[in-house]
This record gives C-alpha cells, structure tokens and sequence, in this order.
C-alpha cells in the first residue's frame, strides 16, 4: 500500500493550524533524542580533518528561513571552545578513547537565557542551565566551563592567536566550516518570555 508521504511545507501547514500548548522542556527533550547519531557522524566528518586529541562536537538549532514550524539542527566540529550562543549545545570528544566524554554546555533561546540569568532560585532541572546563562552575562563563561568540567581547552581566540604563526605560513582558513553570526542581544526583551512560572520553583 502506497501512502504519499507529506512535505515539509503541508506539515508546516498543519502544525499552524495547532492550538495545542506545548511544555517548552518537553520539546527540548524531543529535540534531543536521537542526536548521538548525529554528533557521531560530525565526528567522523571532521576527526581526520582536526588535528587534535579532544575537540568539540556543537549542535545548532534553528529555525528555517523558509518554512514556518520547521526546527532545524546542525551538527560540526571545532578544535576549541566555541563561542556561546542560544539553542547550542557543545560536547567533547576524545580521539584516544573515541567516544564523546561529556556535554560541556547547553543554552536555551535568547529569551530564555536571559530570563534565567536575572531569576533568583529556579527549579532544579534549570539550575545548571541557569549558571551558564549567568556566567554568560557576566561575561565569565570560558573561566566558569573550564572550572565546571576541570578542562584548559582554548576558546576560538585564544586557539587562532597561539596558533598564528603556523597558519599564515600555511595559509590555512579554520573559517571554512559553518559561517555562525554573532547574536545581537540588544534584540532580547524579556517581556516576551512566554510562561516564565514554569522556570521559577514554587
């Protein structure tokens, strides 16, 4: 039996037209699921290419520029600690065990991220999340990532400046992976934070 499958825009449609209020940490555990399959293949796309013992494996998500509902999420590999932004995720993999060791971080959207670093006490399921949302804003977030999972990996600037010198002589461009804007934070206006008494603990 032959079922047509549906496109990504008729599903978009129908997703519209849901009235359905949905838990935010529920579709973020939705999000999640499956994703070692994914971090994996980045590895592999990418471990002969770095020439590192440990790296970091990020996940992006992000809407699609074209279709509305859509959420898209896309998977690399650097050689340093990448800049933080909202809905990334950063994990760190080991060549000499090649396995992932730990998730370094995981940040929510703007709003979210923002919301979270002016709350007092947060139910337990954000407290961590709430710390790196913090040390964000404060402007301290390599020292308070370094500290939390005891690592001295470089942050992108620091890694381009120690190795400077080898990659004008080869004319190497580490830039050629996914070209990631800077986020302007100025846009964050945390009155548009939707259902912030699910993060507030009672």
């Amino acid at each position: 039996m032959n079922t047509k499958r549906q496109t990504a825009g008729e599903i978009s449609k129908k997703l519209s037209q849901d009235t359905t209020r949905y838990d935010a940490s529920e579709i973020g555990h939705a999000m999640a699921e499956g994703i070692d399959e994914h971090l994996y293949q980045a590895v592999a796309n990418y471990k002969d290419i770095i020439d590192e013992d440990e790296f970091c494996v990020v996940m992006l998500v992000g809407k699609d520029n074209l279709i509305q509902n859509v959420i898209r999420r896309k998977f690399y590999c650097w050689p340093f600690l990448p800049k933080p932004r909202p809905n990334q995720a950063v994990f760190l993999y080991n060549k000499n065990i090649d396995n992932i060791q730990k998730r370094l971080w995981v940040l929510p959207s703007d709003m979210v991220m923002a919301e979270l670093a002016s709350l007092g006490p947060v139910h337990k399921r954000y407290k961590t999340m709430q710390a790196w949302s913090k040390a964000f804003f404060d402007g301290k977030f390599w020292d308070y990532i370094r500290q939390e999972h005891s690592i001295d990996m470089l942050s992108e600037h620091e890694y381009f400046l120690k190795h400077r010198d080898e990659f004008i002589k080869s004319g190497g461009n580490l830039t050629d992976g996914p070209c990631i804007e800077e986020f302007d934070f100025s846009k964050i206006q945390l009155k548009n934070v939707i259902d912030t008494k699910d993060l507030v603990h009672s």
